[in-house]
């Protein structure tokens, strides 16, 4: 996919990279300037996420590696090669 940058310095994101990435009008993106292509990366608030981070641990009734098992089911490993 290709997009012009405009005089402005503007470029849009087009549709299906944007319903892709999860992003939404009025998103921040942060620019990488240490890369050596484009790189953009949304801007998250960390204090919100914190706010969230272990907020049902003892609830559920299960540890994270019970609810892992529970959804990848059994591992079942190739045999070892030699």
């Amino acid at each position: 996919m290709r997009a012009t940058l405009t005089s402005k310095g503007q470029v849009t994101i087009p549709v299906a990279i944007r319903e892709r990435l999860g992003l939404h009008p009025g998103q921040i993106l942060d620019f990488d300037e240490t890369a050596a292509f484009l790189k953009a990366v949304p801007v998250f608030d960390e204090a919100e996420m914190r706010s969230v981070v272990g907020c049902a641990r003892g609830r559920l009734g299960r540890t994270a590696a019970k609810w892992l098992e529970e959804t990848r089911g059994p591992v079942a490993l190739p045999p070892a090669s030699r």
